[in-house]
């Protein structure tokens, strides 16, 4: 059998491609002049961690982006879409030990060979703005940046619990814990207090939020994270007198106006009051180390079951002076507000949850006027609620004692 005659027009992408390319480098068509008249447009994806070799995922990505770069050039646009390597860190450094070599030298072999890689993808890069961020003609900016930031105040160390990697010895970031392990190495992720830089955002959280709005064509979906993310929140901060003890228990609260529905007080394992329990508690001190495992996020601490155990102290309600259980609770985070909460499981569907999983009361203290007016109407219907809530409201004006619950039967 003959073999099928050959088509001088069919596309043959070695040779098509990189005969293309070769003229692209010669004539550096990628190479931006910033003189030029045309409107300018920036082009930046995330920048690739230089692991060894390129995956599918980041040819995903850099296609995406070398599209939008093509066609804003291609509607006149002086186009600059630049490349650089996320070359610095603890996971270029635990790479090295693992494959018996100098970072430096792994990493800028993993960036020749990425770049080659790159290269024959034909992206529409300028390749002579290349940097590496382990540089120091890189790195000298981020120093000088976070030295301003600390001058104005604005970068702050203190304790803070994170996502620790046992096996590569970093922290992770929330994302980067996926059902409990650490995404590179696999490993079950372990809740650690360490020193942590940080920067005030907080300081312009409300020009960020009110940045949001002035972004057109963001979709309302990544509002919506970006606000969640900057995280917000107005309320109240008090404090909890703690029974046979000078210290406060602080608690912020954005529903003050729900006080009179606590029934306990949850507080972080990592909460000094917690420590302090548990030296004298050798089974609250275990549950406290079993708090040790899986992630921080809140997404995460949100969906898995509620536990805790009573500590034994007793905070004083600041009103009613009834004595309230501190419980240690696994969805309470020491880095949001004080690490405690007020509970008020009666308007809160975490602390109801709680709440029934360890038999403590639940108490409703607010209710639209509408479901007011149908219980009213309820208990006036049922005989013998009506001769309960009767005989309560009067004795209620005198001992000024909340009505009794209507009887199960009523629900």
């Amino acid at each position: 059998m003959s073999a099928a005659p050959h088509d001088a027009a069919a596309y043959d992408p070695r040779a098509l491609e990189s005969a293309a390319q070769r003229y692209w480098a010669d004539t550096r068509a990628f190479e931006v002049n910033e003189a030029s008249a045309k409107p300018k447009f920036y082009c930046l994806s995330m920048l690739p961690y230089p692991s060894g070799a390129l995956h599918m995922g980041h040819v995903r990505n850099y296609t995406i982006g070398d599209v939008i770069s093509r066609f804003q050039r291609m509607n006149g646009r002086n186009v600059l879409q630049p490349m650089g390597w996320d070359a610095f860190g603890l996971p270029a450094e635990n790479a090295a030990i693992k494959n018996n070599t100098a970072p430096a030298k792994w990493t800028y072999a993993n960036i020749a060979h990425m770049r080659e890689q790159l290269k024959t993808m034909g992206y529409a890069i300028d390749w002579s703005r290349e940097f590496a961020t382990c540089t120091p003609e890189y790195y000298v900016h981020e120093q000088r940046m976070f030295v301003r930031l600390l001058k104005k105040g604005l970068a702050y160390r203190k304790n803070s619990v994170v996502n620790w990697d046992p096996v590569d010895h970093t922290v992770l970031a929330n994302e980067q814990v996926i059902d409990g392990r650490g995404w590179r190495s696999g490993a079950v992720v372990e809740k650690r207090e360490i020193p942590q830089w940080f920067l005030r955002i907080t300081d312009y959280a409300q020009e960020l939020l009110d940045g949001l709005d002035k972004l057109p064509g963001w979709p309302d979906a990544v509002r919506t994270m970006q606000r969640n993310w900057i995280g917000r929140s107005e309320g109240l901060e008090f404090a909890f007198d703690v029974e046979g003890s000078s210290e406060k228990l602080h608690v912020f609260t954005t529903r003050p106006d729900t006080l009179m529905g606590v029934t306990f007080v949850s507080i972080a394992a990592e909460h000094p009051l917690a420590q302090r329990a548990a030296a004298t508690d050798p089974s609250l001190a275990a549950f406290i180390d079993e708090l040790k495992q899986g992630g921080v996020s809140e997404a995460e601490l949100e969906t898995q079951a509620k536990r805790g155990r009573d500590t034994g102290l007793r905070a004083v309600h600041p009103i009613t002076g009834e004595a309230l259980p501190v419980y240690v609770a696994n969805f309470v985070l020491m880095g949001y507000g004080t690490g405690a909460v007020m509970a008020v499981p009666g308007h809160d569907q975490r602390d109801w949850e709680f709440a029934k999983q360890y038999s403590l009361p639940i108490r409703m203290v607010i209710v639209p006027a509408q479901v007011r007016d149908a219980i009213e109407a309820a208990r006036s219907t049922c005989t013998t609620c009506a001769r309960r809530w009767k005989s309560s409201r009067t004795s209620s004006a005198r001992s000024r004692k909340t009505a009794p619950t209507p009887s199960a039967a009523c629900w």
